[in-house]
């Protein structure tokens, strides 16, 4: 059984580039490979899967259980998951859910990639540190990234050389494997015409320049990945119609799975397409992009027609949420008529970030119960009159308002939920 956690000191050091290039860099070998992530995050998943073919899932420490974990982790297929963030980051006060926590529970092999663009001998401060910071995790090996020559390498390598962990790899600056963001992370995988050109030079950059089968070794110590019976997510109708595209992009594949396993139906269909709502016991709209496409959305009359006047349970998650107000006005100003059921105006006109893990609970609408959640996005809310549908805390357990708002059959909020709380 094989696994490994990249990881690295701080965000934008390089670990999606070295997770992507060692996903296809092996599975061009021959070997049944997946990735996953820690954390949540809906778009790197998309690029892992673009990379080896196989599912990828997120591991969440602070919001699953460690039998849910386990379960998700479970399988003979060597297994290479992408922290995120720095390696002992997580939720406030003391980093709960971060990459470490993950490494600690899985027994997985730490690969720590190091920015070395603008240090020479201090990287060895930087990496003795990660090294005794927690005695009880076990690292594979070092990567260094963004190395500027050959002598570069040479001054980083003999500062490394008396520390107890090898250096594997050494990846010189590649400016043409940058890869373009926007306000919730990474530009999503299914908008890069060339996606897989653009893997494919991330493996040849991983292959030519670090040691795969001495990585390949290290790999091979990991603990074993029992699967453990865990709790599974209810699924909120026997037939679901789920939004789907490039504006409605994020749904957690656990929850998906749970449901179908359930015995429930899903039925795809895309908003931007102007598919008409599919019949079902209730809708949902997940979140994605939404504010990207508010004119194509506000004008596709069979979507927007056949929405507004559905007669099932309807459910918007963040985007979706939006989608379900009066307006959302997109980042020139421009105010868009959406579906009107919520009396929820919404806005990137003035955008603030809003972060972080949740615990919700609500007591009507199609989620009934307590689940953990988080919040991520840079919409201001103008206006939102009626009833709340979540009471909230954040990762410090300290009162939130309330999120979300229900009128008769139609709810929704900010809230990515991520699993059910026990």
């Amino acid at each position: 059984m094989s696994s490994l956690i990249v990881t690295a000191p701080a965000s934008g050091s390089g670990k999606t580039t070295v997770t992507l290039g060692l996903l296809r860099a092996y599975a061009r070998r021959g070997e049944k490979i997946s990735g996953a992530k820690s954390g949540p995050d809906y778009i790197d998943p998309r690029f892992h899967e673009a990379a080896c073919g196989a599912p990828c899932l997120n591991l969440d420490t602070w919001a699953m259980s460690e039998s849910r974990i386990r379960s998700l982790a479970a399988g003979e297929d060597t297994l290479i998951v992408e922290g995120a963030m720095g390696l002992f980051d997580g939720a406030p006060p003391d980093g709960r859910g971060s990459s470490s926590d993950l490494a600690r529970l899985l027994g997985l092999p730490v690969l720590l990639v190091v920015d070395a663009g603008r240090m020479s001998q201090s990287v060895a401060a930087l990496v003795q540190g990660f090294l005794n910071h927690d005695p009880s995790l076990r690292f594979a090996g070092i990567v260094l990234n963004r190395v500027g020559s050959p002598r570069h390498d040479a001054l980083l390598r003999q500062a490394l050389a008396t520390l107890p962990v090898p250096v594997l790899g050494s990846i010189p600056r590649r400016a043409d494997l940058a890869h373009p963001s926007r306000h919730l992370g990474l530009v999503q995988a299914g908008e890069r015409a060339d996606l897989d050109r653009f893997i494919e030079a991330t493996a040849d950059l991983v292959e030519a320049h670090i040691d795969l089968d001495a990585l390949g070794t290290a790999m091979t110590r990991a603990a074993p990945r029992p699967a453990t019976a865990a709790n599974r997510f209810p699924p909120p109708g026997q037939i679901i119609a789920m939004a789907g595209d490039k504006a409605f992009a994020f749904a957690y594949p656990h929850l998906l799975s749970d449901w179908r396993s359930a015995g429930a139906e899903i039925r795809p269909f895309s908003p931007l397409a102007n598919d008409a709502v599919p019949e079902a016991d209730i809708v949902i709209l997940p979140g994605g992009y939404p504010e990207l496409h508010a004119g194509r959305l506000a004008g596709n009359a069979t979507f927007m027609d056949s929405l507004r006047s559905c007669t099932a349970e309807i459910y918007g998650e963040c985007g979706g949420y939006m989608v379900l107000g009066e307006t959302l006005t997109d980042a020139r100003g421009t105010s868009h008529r959406m579906a009107g059921h919520l009396k929820l105006r919404t806005s990137f006109a003035e955008r603030r970030l809003h972060l972080g893990y949740r615990r919700v609970s609500a007591q009507a609408g199609p989620f009934k119960g307590q689940f953990s959640a988080h919040e991520f996005h840079y919409a201001t809310t103008l206006s939102a009159k009626g009833t709340p549908l979540f009471d909230a805390t954040d990762a410090e357990g300290t009162k939130c308002p309330a999120m979300g708002l229900i009128q008769g059959r139609v709810s929704g909020s900010f809230a990515h939920l991520i699993d059910v709380l026990p």
